[in-house]
Parts: C-alpha cells; structure tokens; sequence
C-alpha cells in the first residue's frame, strides 16, 4: 500500500514511512549528493542543464554537492571545450570528463531515421543512444568506482547518454529528474526498463508526471512534483530598464531551433503582419541554432545578459512560447515574475496546463488561433494586465525556492528512511 504525504505533495512511499516530513534545517550537510547531467556552466541558459545548474546551487546550502559532468558545450556536436578536471561555478564543484568522441551529425541522423521511423532492433537503440551522445567512458568509470562515497545521484534528462549508461551503474542511490514530454524518443523500447530503475523520480509538473506514469506504469516509485524555483532579481527590482527598441513588441527567449517551434512562430508572425498590418516588432533572444529570416520587424538581440533579458520581459507585451515539447518552461515563470502574458502553443500539454493552472495566458493550435489571440492580447491592455497579475500570484505561490528546496530535501529523507 502507497499514501501521499505532505500538505500539497505527490510524494508516493510506503504507509509505515508516511511520517518522513523533515525540516530542511535538519539535513544540512550530512549528505553527499552527486548531480549527473550531460553538460554544464554559466553559457548555458536552458532546459534541464539550466535546471540542474539552479537545484545544484540552491541544495548545496544544504548538502555536500558534486556536479558530474562531460567537457562539452555544444549539444549539437558534444565537442571536448572545457578542460577536464575540477572546478568550482558559484561555490559548487564541478568534475568535468571528456566526451569519447563527437556527434556524427550524417551518421546520427540515418540512424535516428531508421529507429524512429522504421522497424529495428534493439542493438540499434543501444548504437543511436551512443550516437545521440554524449559518451564519456571515463565518467561512468567516474561514477563506478567512487559510487560508495555519495549517499545519492540525481540524473538530470532522461534522453543523454549520461543518465541512460549512468543511472544502471548506482540505480539503487538514484534520482530521476527525467524532463520527458510527449516525443519521438521516448517511445523507443530502451526507456522502458530506465524509467523503472532509480529509487525515486522528480517530476516538473503534473502533465509529465501524467504522462510518464500513463507511459511506464512506474508509479510504484515514490515521486514528487517540483519544477524551479524562481526569485525576484535585481534587475526586476530595478525600475530604470532601458531598451533600444522603442515601438510595442512581443519576444520569444530561448535556444532558436526549430526543435523549439521557432520555424513555425516566424512564419506565424510575418504572415500575421501581412495580415493585420501591425506595428508589433518580435524580439528575439538567445543562441540561435536556425537561420532568422531577414524581416524588418524582427529583431534578434542574441544571447544576452540576465539584466537584458529581464528588461525584455519588463518592457514587452506578450511573451511568446511556440515549442510543442517542453518539461517544464522556466521562461514562462519568469515573465509571469514580471507581470506579463503569456501565448503559448497548446499543443504542448504542460505549456497549456501551466497557462491553465494559473489563467495566465491563452494558447494556439494553429495559425488562425494564434492571430486571434495575438489580436486579442495586443487590443486590450487591461487583459494583458490580469494575465499578467495572475501568473505572478501563481509564481509566487508555487515557485518560491523555499518550496522547492524542500520538496528535494524531503524526497532524500524519504529514500533516506525507506
């Protein structure tokens, strides 16, 4: 038999440990606690890499904490840039390990063709994985031979090569913090038996706990709902924001590719202009993997400072989310940390039940839906207005790091007590 435990926790563990909720005040640091993700620094400013950079730094007030990481940047091509060896980003340590060899773009792309699209094997699962990256032999070694000295390994994605040949080796002290969504790769029967290794799961939100359980049928491994936090900045505090941009705009902020939806919101958004005949301008931040068209109204600033990004989201209108596959969208938080709306693509659940749990933003289907929204956001200030506020009372409610600090820490005393 299972209970849940907590005020507002998913956390699922048997009935005689339902009495496991420590204060954090307690745990200190008494564990050592290893992160596992596949790359790892102050240049990256997304996804479950920017999550494990945010957790790690935040728990390690608590716990002893060691990142263990490859020498890549690139997730592209999984190039060696870092040195390896030890080193320490805003008071956590980092071990670094090379990456066996590169991705074969052409290689890896035929192979993901053939397991993704046709029949296959398993053995040729295994190989894509391999060719997916990133492959450190001298990180699993790594996290082999020195498995004894940490108490517990949290591995970050479920879709890297760190975390899929990594968690097997300590599946008995490991934590999953899987960011899966609804897409191609996880259906390959690899997945599986990963899903029913570790110890316990860490889940963004509710719409990937749904679906990974619907998926695995795992839900007899204790689980928590968290996600990231989110703080006021000083540059949100800061009320003399400049931009360059001077006219109404919208923006999109993220890795421009079109994995992310970000081919589809341009072609959206120059034929809303051919249409509407809008003045709206669309701001564009961060390292762009896909080629931006060439378009007066579309600005791309690049990859830019937190103080420029908040200015951004101070200064913009609507937020614009497009991507169709997302865990958990941090962005997202942050604009309802400044007031604003949010339009998201609804074809992505968690994106639409973010928006849903909070009434702080509408979402499309379509392109006829993305226009009338645009129009209906654009029109109405006051709209924009209680969207905005009501993200933000959702924010601060849910995203506090005080709530999420202590939804890991109880998560580890439950493993720890079980």
């Amino acid at each position: 038999m299972v209970k849940r435990i907590g005020h507002d926790s998913n956390v699922l563990l048997p009935e005689e440990t339902q009495d496991q909720n420590k204060n954090n005040d307690q745990i200190r640091k008494s564990y050592k606690i290893a992160f596992v993700v596949q790359r790892y620094g102050l240049e990256i400013n997304g996804g479950a890499e920017f999550l494990c950079r945010d957790v790690a730094e935040h728990l390690s007030k608590y716990c002893d904490i060691d990142v263990i990481t490859t020498c890549a940047i690139d997730y592209v091509t999984w190039k060696n840039e870092y040195e390896p060896g030890e080193s320490c980003i805003n008071g956590v340590y980092v071990k670094r390990f090379p990456v066996d060899f590169p991705r074969e773009t052409k290689r890896f792309n035929k192979c993901s063709e053939k397991v993704l699209c046709k029949e296959h094997s398993i053995d040729e699962e295994i190989e894509w994985m391999k060719l997916q990256g990133p492959y450190s032999s001298k990180l699993f070694q790594y996290i082999e031979e020195k498995k004894d000295i940490y108490d517990y390994f949290f591995f970050f994605t479920y879709l890297y090569c760190t975390t899929f040949f990594g968690l097997p080796l300590v599946a008995d002290k490991a934590i999953l913090v899987p960011a899966a969504h609804d897409e191609p790769p996880i259906y390959l029967s690899i997945f599986n038996d990963l899903f029913h290794k570790p110890r316990a799961i860490m889940y963004n939100t509710k719409e990937e706990k749904d679906f990974v359980l619907r998926k695995f049928q795992n839900g007899n491994i204790p689980y928590d709902v968290a996600g990231s936090g989110v703080s006021l900045s000083e540059y949100l505090e800061n009320n003399n924001s400049k931009m360059s941009i001077k006219e109404n705009f919208i923006t999109y902020i993220g890795r421009i590719d079109e994995s992310k939806g970000c081919g589809e919101l341009f072609g959206f958004f120059k034929k809303y202009k051919e249409e509407s005949h809008s003045p709206i301008k669309l701001v564009v931040l961060g390292k762009a993997i896909m080629k931006i068209p060439s378009h007066p109204d579309i600005a791309y600033l690049g990859f830019v400072s937190e103080e420029e990004k908040y200015n951004t989201l101070k200064n913009c209108d609507v937020l614009i989310m497009p991507s169709k596959y997302e865990s958990l969208s941090i962005v997202l938080l942050e604009a309802w940390l400044c007031k604003k709306p949010v339009l998201v693509n609804g074809q992505c659940e968690v994106l639409k039940g973010q928006c849903i749990r909070s009434n702080g933003g509408l979402w499309y289907e379509n392109y006829e839906e993305f226009s009338e929204c645009l129009n209906l956001l654009l029109a109405d200030e006051n709209l924009r207005d209680q969207l905005g506020n009501r993200g933000r009372e959702f924010v601060d409610m849910n995203y506090s790091w005080e709530n999420i600090e202590k939804k890991y820490l109880d998560l580890i005393e439950i493993m720890t007590e079980q």
